[in-house]
């Protein structure tokens, strides 16, 4: 799937991927929607009491914000792309798209 072709709502929630990790500077940033189409994005955290991966924050927020589920999900990392926990976090709440795109935006897998 090739960005003329990506659904303008998927290719948004990479653009706020994208956003957040070059504005953090961090190594990753991803961003979810809802059932109501709010948006949530983040990046990872890295404490030495906490470390969480940025689809695991943006879950997070989403579920604190009372998401009940997710239409899609979106991380953008140079690594390997989402973790098992990644992909189980979105799946608990019906995730289904689940997009993973490098630092310049290109879409990787879907």
């Amino acid at each position: 799937m090739s960005e003329a072709t990506l659904d303008p709502e998927d290719n948004k929630i990479i653009v706020l991927a994208r956003s957040a990790r070059a504005r953090n500077g961090a190594a990753e940033g991803a961003a979810v929607r809802d059932e109501t189409g709010r948006t949530y994005s983040s990046t990872n955290v890295d404490l030495p009491s906490l470390t969480l991966s940025a689809l695991q924050v943006a879950v997070a927020m989403a579920v604190s914000s009372g998401a009940r589920s997710l239409e899609a999900a979106a991380l953008v990392t140079a690594g390997d792309g989402p973790s098992e926990a990644d992909t189980r976090a979105v799946r608990d709440l019906g995730g289904e798209t689940l997009l993973v795109a490098a630092p310049d935006g290109t879409l990787r897998r879907s």
